[in-house]
């Protein structure tokens, strides 16, 4: 079950939560590609197909931060988005998720990550989902930073995990336990 689209902006400047969709397939995945960009977002280095998305991610927790342009037909411009993937297809795993969230270069430390978080937690805690999980780079504080904030914590360290452009990488393993969802 999925949360209805906030229709009040959800964080500063307007910006409003609202499920993914295919019209937003092309800003979604250049966001994807910036982050992969940094060199600090995931091991992968080219964004996928929206095909390849679309069919990875999970239909129903999927969410962009938009805002609309300045002027009655200026175009609604994604800030970022948030996506998860299911862990296992084991059913004791049904209630564990893995998520990806990407704000674009030029709406970072405007709340955005935040707004996406929370409209996200709510959707997973409204379909029953127990645990979010994640892995992000020890380099990538501010990913770092808003996850704990959101009330995630770090569960570990995996080392020198998997090679990245050349180099052994560690990844932070973070969760977030429902404290809802029993």
């Amino acid at each position: 079950m999925t949360p209805p689209a906030h229709t009040e902006p959800a964080g500063p400047d307007g910006i409003v939560i609202r499920p993914m969709t295919p019209r937003d397939a092309d800003q979604v995945l250049v966001i994807y590609q910036l982050g992969l960009d940094t060199g600090h977002a995931s091991f992968e280095t080219t964004a996928p197909t929206w095909p390849a998305f679309d069919t990875t991610k999970l239909p129903h927790h999927r969410y962009v931060a938009t805002r609309t342009g300045a002027g009655p037909h200026a175009p609604e411009q994604v800030l970022g988005w948030i996506a998860a993937t299911a862990v296992s297809d084991r059913c004791v795993y049904a209630g564990v998720v893995e998520h990806s969230v990407y704000i674009h270069p030029g709406a970072r430390g405007r709340g955005v990550g935040a707004a996406l978080l929370n409209a996200f937690v709510a959707s997973t805690e409204a379909a029953g989902i127990w645990t979010i999980q994640s892995g992000i780079f020890p380099e990538n504080t501010a990913s770092l930073r808003l996850h704990h904030a959101a009330g995630f914590r770090t569960i570990g360290t995996r080392e020198r995990i998997g090679r990245h452009h050349g180099r052994w990488r560690n990844v932070v393993l973070i969760e977030r336990r429902s404290p809802t969802v029993l």
